[in-house]
């Protein structure tokens, strides 16, 4: 089920509706059972692994849990490591190994072997969420849960099931155990959160995908100046698009009383790769961090190994994304840019003394924007390319035949709906920048009851005038 589709229009307010009308003791299992309806109006046999992968982490947490034996707990944490990677890598990377791999069955002889599966929606998301409360119970950060129903809400929690935020045990969990009464403000609040959501889907990423795929699909048939700017729209439509499920998904867990965590922070205002991970996909960055990065020993090794975990994270993070060599080298990318990061830093403190940017500090933050900006857009050539034959063509079409005035700039969409498009960025950005001064829905929240009601239905009327209403998949259900 989509967010921005009639289904859901429909079926959120009656959850929200039945959820406050029942007892508290019976909730858990009503939304257990929304979704897991909610997962299976995609595809009903997938609730199979989904309900395959609740059972093998909830019996490992118990196990872990029921001695001190390392040998044990560590076999029970091992049964759930290779459980989970095992299903992950069946749907989605065993086609990719095979093909890569492929020599070797030509050598042996034998006929290479292929899954003709459909990628189960949301699959590499609920397999991070249930790895991490294993983990966490191993580790001695989180007590067994003894409840099944209330486990396997903590992994099919329908806001964050298909598309994250990925969130912990320690942190979800707990809060299916307090019994949450209707509150307005809460109301107010997550539908003012849903409503930014629909904004950034519906008015800015379907938009701009119009003009993105038309470019990326065929990449050999446009150049120059068309190409920069699908690459720009594409770096605008991946943000709207994922943040605004991760609005919606908290707008939505809100009104019932849950708290998500915050997926996206102004990531285009970061001032280095760094901390652009740390504004992006944060629910990702941080299980990275704290699961591969830290148990690989982080920056307490050797400088030559500290480069190595850096690049590592960032390149599995990549291949998180897809069963495809563009997302390696894309996550390669990020790992180099950062390791270069350190390792040219006194020279760039240097450069930056000598140019007297250090002594213009509003400038030189401008100027680490920038630059951060147009390296993570270089990334996303390699992240919306649809292979590295695809990817070296757009780049050389970019500075091939570049003409300011291209009579091809508005041929994949018409130009109405690409001034629109631009114009809802800079709105977006706009608020962006008020919210790095405070909370926009604070301040709103202030104004007189006139302000607040005309600013409400002002949104409402822009996605209503202005929105793409085709449910169109969200970009990171492909993951």
């Amino acid at each position: 089920m989509l967010f921005n589709s009639l289904q859901f229009v429909v079926f959120f307010p009656i959850v929200v509706m039945v959820y406050f009308a029942l007892p508290f003791r019976f909730r858990w299992a009503f939304l257990l059972a929304a979704s897991y309806y909610f997962y299976g109006c995609w595809r009903a046999n997938y609730l199979v692994l989904l309900f395959a992968s609740t059972i093998l982490d909830y019996v490992a947490g118990l196990g872990i849990g029921s001695t001190n034996n390392p040998r044990v707990r560590t076999l029970f944490l091992l049964m759930s490591l290779i459980g989970n990677f095992g299903m992950l890598f069946t749907f989605k990377y065993f086609n990719f190994f095979t093909s890569n791999f492929e020599f070797l069955f030509d050598f042996y002889r034998i006929p290479k072997p292929a899954l003709q599966v459909l990628l189960p929606v949301g699959i590499s998301f609920y397999t991070f969420q249930t790895l991490s409360y294993t983990i966490d119970v191993y580790r001695g950060e989180q007590k067994p849960e003894r409840h099944f129903g209330y486990f396997a809400l903590y992994v099919t929690f329908f806001p964050q099931l298909v598309a994250g935020p990925i969130e912990r045990s320690t942190r979800l969990l707990p809060q299916f155990f307090v019994k949450h009464d209707f509150d307005y403000e809460r109301l107010r609040s997550g539908l003012l959160i849903m409503m930014v959501g629909f904004f950034k889907k519906l008015v800015i990423a379907d938009r701009l995908s119009i003009y993105v795929d038309e470019v990326y699909n065929n990449p050999g048939k446009y150049h120059g100046l068309p190409v920069i700017a699908a690459t720009y729209f594409f770096a605008f439509q991946i943000f709207c698009d994922f943040a605004g499920y991760s609005d919606i998904a908290i707008g939505s867990a809100r009104i019932m009383g849950f708290e998500l965590m915050q997926n996206f922070r102004r990531p285009y205002f970061a001032t280095s790769i760094s901390d652009f991970w740390r504004r992006w996909h944060i629910s990702l960055s941080t299980w990275m961090r704290d699961y591969l990065y830290v148990a690989l020993g982080g920056n307490r090794v050797s400088k030559l190994k500290w480069y190595r975990n850096l690049i590592l994270t960032f390149v599995l993070s990549g291949l998180w994304h897809g069963a495809a060599w563009t997302f390696v080298i894309w996550g390669f990318f990020h790992g180099a840019c950062l390791v270069t990061s350190i390792l040219t830093m006194p020279a760039r403190t240097r450069f930056h003394e000598f140019t007297g940017l250090a002594r213009m500090p509003r400038v030189h933050h401008l100027w680490q924007i920038f630059v951060t900006f147009h390296l993570v857009l270089f990334s996303w050539v390699l992240f919306r390319a649809n292979s590295m034959a695809d990817f070296a063509t757009l780049i050389r079409a970019m500075f091939r035949d570049f003409r300011l005035l291209d009579p091809a700039l508005f041929l994949p969409m018409n130009s109405k709906e690409v001034v629109t498009g631009i114009a809802a960025i800079f709105l977006m950005e706009f608020f962006h920048l008020c919210e790095s001064r405070g909370s926009v829905e604070q301040w709103l929240y202030r104004r007189t009851l006139t302000v607040r009601w005309a600013a409400y239905c002002g949104l409402v009327l822009s996605i209503i005038t202005f929105g793409k209403f085709i449910s169109e998949a969200f970009i990171y259900f492909q993951f």
